[in-house]
């Protein structure tokens, strides 16, 4: 695994976003961890997080684009502190862009925030998170909106959960790749975290134990795309 990837698991548990425990999802299942990237909050860890999403955009996607698109809410600050970092870590500048979640019809109007997109733009989404895909259902069609000349060359997140999607046994990722038939990649997997964390002490302690594990080998049993 490579050193930022390491690194950006235990960012994860240091910034109190990565969670294990008891906790009930959105989708109703029963999960033993968590992952809440709205607790990304000072400064400094905006900073870093933005450069380990243009690490593993630069490795995944390479520079190759011109829009990095933040659906609105929790895409915007991703957005915004991963272009900064592109800029400071590549020397390229690319736009970013995101969505608001109703219409301005005075000023800068419109859906858009940010650079407008313009026609022939490659635009790479930015998301948190992607258990379900149900939230490129609701981005896909606002950037498409904008042209048809317009073209989505993928999608980047911090975290591939790695459990079912919504219509078959693959992983949401793998399913948005063959819906829409861009790449979907994440700057770590589940795997990743479980191999990297188990048994291993970050700030003094063990945050991912023998009965932690065992239980997330039970969650993927039901609900996972992987086995772990």
């Amino acid at each position: 695994m490579e050193n930022y990837k390491e690194e950006f698991i235990s960012f994860m548990v240091d910034s109190n976003v990565l969670k294990f425990g008891d906790f009930t999802l959105k989708s109703g299942r029963k999960s033993p961890f968590f992952m809440n990237a709205g607790a990304y909050v000072t400064g400094t860890q905006l900073m870093k997080l933005g450069e380990y999403y243009a690490k593993a955009i630069h490795d995944n996607f390479g520079l190759d684009f011109d829009v990095l698109f933040g659906p609105a809410y929790k895409g915007i600050p991703l957005s915004v502190a991963t272009c900064i970092a592109i800029s400071k870590l590549y020397g390229k500048d690319i736009r970013y862009c995101a969505n608001r979640k109703e219409v301005k019809d005075h000023g800068d109007t419109g859906i858009l925030l940010g650079s407008k997109l313009q026609k022939n733009d490659r635009v790479l989404i930015i998301e948190d998170v992607t258990t379900s895909g149900k939230s490129i259902e609701e981005t896909y069609p606002i950037l498409k909106a904008q042209g048809e000349d317009i073209e989505v060359v993928g999608l980047i997140v911090s975290l591939n959960r790695q459990e079912k999607g919504l219509t078959t046994d693959k992983s949401a990722l793998d399913e948005i790749h063959d819906k829409y038939g861009f790449d979907a990649h994440a700057i770590v997997t589940m795997s990743d975290v479980v191999e990297y964390l188990y048994n291993r002490e970050i700030g003094g302690k063990i945050v991912l134990d023998d009965e932690i594990k065992s239980r997330i080998s039970d969650y993927y049993n039901q609900y996972g795309a992987v086995k772990m």
